[in-house]
């Protein structure tokens, strides 16, 4: 099952992010693909945004990691650096804690990933619009696509 969800703006990108962070739970793990400005880190802050989290958000791109508080904690990882390497930054720790957990490039680390996950890969269709496709991979995020999509 796959699911395609055509989004014409900004805003629509918004009420998705907060749809799916209403539906979330701890040890939840999202993985995002997409090309430089596809909006990664904007959806994130927009995920970031309806699990409750009052910081600002944005990329770890040099940091790898960063970790907010809301509703349910949030690990954003950007591991884009980490092409070629086989550092073990704790995996088990960071999706089998108490928080939900966002890898952009996440292909990068495809062998340090749960089994099951919610894969999105955001392609820019022009400067508003971007077609997000879901790919669950496992029971849980099967389920949560059906409720996405109510």
């Amino acid at each position: 099952m796959t699911v395609e969800i055509q989004i014409k703006s900004i805003d629509e990108t918004k009420q998705l992010a907060e749809k799916i962070a209403n539906l979330l739970e701890a040890q939840d793990t999202l993985t995002l693909e997409g090309d430089l400005g596809a909006g990664k880190t904007t959806f994130t802050q927009f995920l970031a945004k309806g699990l409750e989290v009052k910081r600002n958000v944005n990329s770890p791109t040099f940091t790898i990691m960063k970790q907010y508080e809301g509703r349910l904690p949030l690990n954003h990882l950007d591991v884009y650096r980490l092409a070629d390497s086989d550092e073990d930054l704790g995996w088990d720790e960071i999706f089998y804690g108490d928080a939900v957990s966002i890898v952009e490039w996440a292909h990068l680390i495809e062998q340090d990933l749960p089994e099951e996950r919610l894969a999105l890969t955001i392609k820019r269709v022009d400067e508003n619009a971007r077609l997000f496709t879901l790919t669950p991979i496992g029971k849980r995020y099967e389920q949560l696509c059906e409720e996405i999509l109510r």
